[in-house]
């Protein structure tokens, strides 16, 4: 009987043995939920950062861009880097000289950089127009100081179009155009120059950006806006189109004066003020 009682004795005391190896697993226990849930919101995380970097990678190469083109900035002692620019054409032209806006000038390049313009200036503030626009009117504009981007629609698409668009997006005084049947890929304008390249990674297309937009050393109207006039005048939304047949006989040649009745003069809203309209010009 002293055998059975050890017996039951020794089984009561394996038993509250391992209740409490038991009691103490049990608190042990691993928080997976919580675990799971914590790399969930890190995986999430690191795939929102990868996303934003990668998609944000085209305007950190336009920064790096910028930064390389801004040594070709004007200077006291280059006042006009462009011609440190392979390839840039400069021309030298009269300004002032506006015509009505059914009226065509017989431009002596392609797309134009001076010379005779429509009284009322395409608007210039970082805009991307998706169709081509009026050449008097975006000569206009380069009076002002902006620089025009034009490109040939056959041959920039896509990816480099997209690239192409960062150098004017929210850009002052920048402007950018489908041009149909360009000499080549991309023509660049400022007042009295002009550069034409092959490819949007051309380092020289951030170089003429940086050397003439709103260079008081090449620009005629210095201190002009490039605000958008409005309907009735010029629309942003809804901008004369683009003219591709050549000027006929009745189209103003490159030394015209200007045409009565045209609006001649205005620089738009500077600091708040504008600047008074001179009398419309004789024919």
């Amino acid at each position: 009987m002293a055998n059975g009682k050890q017996k039951k004795g020794t089984s009561k005391k394996k038993s509250a043995v391992a209740a409490a190896r038991g009691s103490v697993v049990a608190k042990k226990q691993v928080p997976w939920g919580t675990i799971i849930a914590v790399i969930g919101i890190v995986l999430l995380a690191a795939g929102v950062f990868t996303y934003y970097y990668v998609a944000s990678g085209d305007q950190r190469a336009q920064r790096e861009r910028e930064e390389a083109a801004a040594s070709f900035a004007p200077s006291e002692d280059n006042p006009d880097p462009s011609t440190d620019i392979e390839g840039v054409v400069t021309e030298e032209y009269e300004a002032g000289a506006h015509v009505l806006p059914h009226e065509r000038v017989a431009y002596d390049q392609t797309p134009p950089f001076g010379g005779p313009h429509d009284g009322y200036w395409a608007a210039c503030n970082g805009i991307v127009y998706p169709e081509p626009v009026r050449n008097e009117n975006m000569v206009h504009s380069l009076e002002h100081g902006a620089v025009w981007i034009a490109y040939d629609p056959e041959r920039i698409q896509g990816e480099d179009l997209e690239q192409l668009k960062l150098r004017v997006e929210g850009k002052p005084f920048t402007m950018m155009s489908p041009y149909p049947g360009l000499d080549s890929p991309i023509s660049l304008q400022a007042w009295g120059r002009q550069l034409k390249v092959d490819s949007v990674t051309d380092e020289r297309i951030d170089q003429f950006i940086a050397a003439l937009r709103r260079n008081p050393n090449t620009y005629p109207e210095i201190g002009a806006s490039c605000d958008a006039l409005g309907p009735g005048m010029f629309d942003p939304d809804n901008p004369p189109p683009f003219n591709p047949d050549p000027p006929g006989p009745d189209a103003k040649p490159m030394d015209y004066k200007g045409s009565a009745g045209a609006r001649q003069g205005d620089m738009g809203s500077v600091g708040g003020q504008s600047t008074p309209e001179a009398p419309p010009a004789e024919e």
